[in-house]
């Protein structure tokens, strides 16, 4: 176990060891012989957590117990010893870990796994760029001698503009490890180009917020492993429900729990999934084995971006019916963007659903909605695109904030997954900061509106959107000659 070479095993020690070596081969082999072989609804609504566990360590609890509490006790030093040295599996403190946020981790590891032949871990944060950071910095440290060995990877520019902070200012302006922008994530050969010695990884939002942006993930992954290299993808607005990446190759997959996987909006999460035996071009053997657990008891420990307990339990309740929430939120969305597409004020819609959008045929090979085909309404493979969609209104700038601020049913936030339908303006909210030239990089248009639809009836934010875009017919209308018809 990581950091253990340093622990002198005692008797008394062992007999710890031993006991847990036991449990952790029959937990093995329930995920093995039983949880594996459920369907993907049977594992968000149960987990690991099974009636057995309930009934034995905690009175027959339904739902997972909150373990609000700041650390482990030890039956004796023999055990505190193994624990810490990581022999055993312990929580010990909660800002390494928790019996809560194992539960959550433990299914999202499940689900991110689900129709993969490997195994798959999870580390829990306490947000979605908590996760990115986790994900990325262990490939950044110095692993050779010469300390000024100059780092980089390669990322798509279409992306949250968080995370474009993340790499382009706290990683390229203030560390001096530069990142290589993928402006068309699409063409294998623009990858391809910005790879060398000193690459570290590949980076990809898909799909993209807000524009939507996706590229082929088998393709990538094939050209990162042919260098020895990891895909990260970054799939919080498919969920495990829609897009599966590891399924199709990647490495890691980070998460921003807040979102779509929760809808409630009631706090901020985040995770990293990974399977095991990650590559790397990196001489680190614990973390290419076991990337989550690696960075949840060393790099996390140290850096503590931990996940409260009570989050955990709350957004793995929202979890549980991941599968038909995203199911009616994308048919939901599907409608909305239909509306636009035909609505004279508006310019351009950018929604992977749509027939007509140039990337819909590439989204349609991995965008499907997990199980369709043992569902009594479809007994077939779905495509489902999420709910999160972008649209260019007419007139530029101004008549965009004109339509932005007549809604009135849509919440005006720079949040995005709510079970309540949520708009922003990125180019002065999400992507405000990255400056004009990152905006034209990652194509954020000054006349953009995202739009997360949420779980209301379609027509009724239909009514929302058409009266918001109907203020600019009214404008023109008024500032016509008298007598001009």
């Amino acid at each position: 176990m990581f950091g253990s070479e340093n622990v002198h095993v005692t008797p008394g020690m062992q007999q710890y060891i031993d006991r847990n070596t036991e449990y952790l081969q029959r937990r093995a082999q329930y995920i093995r012989d039983v949880v594996k072989k459920w369907k993907f609804d049977t594992i968000a609504v149960h987990g690991l957590y099974s009636v057995q566990e309930a009934i034995e360590d905690y009175q027959g609890a339904i739902i997972e117990p909150v373990f609000m509490s700041s650390s482990q006790a030890y039956r004796d030093s023999d055990e505190m010893a193994a624990a810490l040295g990581y022999l055993i599996p312990t929580w010990c403190y909660s800002r390494i870990a928790n019996p809560s946020t194992y539960y959550y981790e433990w299914m999202l590891a499940l689900l991110e796994g689900y129709g993969f032949d490997g195994e798959t871990g999870c580390c829990s944060t306490s947000s979605g760029m908590a996760a990115i950071s986790a994900a990325v910095q262990p490939f950044l440290v110095h692993r050779t001698h010469n300390r000024h060995e100059p780092r980089n990877f390669v990322a798509t520019a279409q992306c949250y503009g968080g995370t474009f902070q993340q790499f382009n200012v706290r990683l390229r302006e203030e560390r001096d490890i530069e990142c290589r922008w993928v402006e068309d994530p699409t063409d294998l050969d623009q990858w391809a180009s910005k790879i060398d010695a000193n690459t570290r990884f590949l980076y990809g939002e898909l799909p993209s917020n807000p524009q939507q942006g996706f590229f082929d993930i088998r393709a990538v992954a094939d050209l990162a492993h042919a260098h020895n290299l990891p895909l990260i993808c970054d799939t919080t607005v498919a969920t495990p429900a829609l897009l599966r990446p590891i399924c199709h190759g990647a490495d890691i997959v980070v998460q921003s729990a807040t979102k779509s996987l929760t809808t409630s909006g009631f706090g901020v999460c985040g995770a990293v999934i990974a399977r095991r035996d990650i590559v790397s071009n990196i001489d680190n053997a614990d973390m290419k084995a076991d990337f989550a657990l690696y960075i949840k008891y060393l790099p996390n420990r140290d850096y503590g971006p931990n996940l409260h307990p009570l989050q955990a339990i709350l957004t793995m309740n929202d979890m549980r019916t991941l599968r038909s929430k995203m199911d009616l939120l994308s048919r939901n969305t599907m409608q909305v963007a239909e509306f636009l597409s035909r609505h004279p004020q508006v310019e351009s819609v950018q929604y992977l659903g749509l027939p007509n959008h140039p990337l819909h045929e590439l989204a349609s090979r991995y965008m499907w909605l997990v199980d369709a085909e043992y569902d009594d309404l479809y007994r077939k493979p779905v495509n489902r695109y999420g709910h999160l969609m972008s649209f260019c209104v007419k007139g530029g700038h101004e008549a965009t904030r004109k339509v932005f601020d007549g809604l009135q049913r849509i919440w005006r936030a720079t949040d995005l997954g709510r079970i309540k339908s949520v708009a922003t303006i990125p180019s002065i909210s999400t992507h405000q900061q990255q400056g004009e030239e990152g905006r034209r990089l990652a194509h954020v248009s000054d006349n953009m509106i995202r739009l997360c639809v949420g779980g209301e009836h379609p027509d009724d934010i239909i009514a929302d959107l058409d009266q918001a875009l109907n203020r600019l017919r009214t404008r023109v209308a008024v500032g016509r000659p008298a007598g001009v018809a």
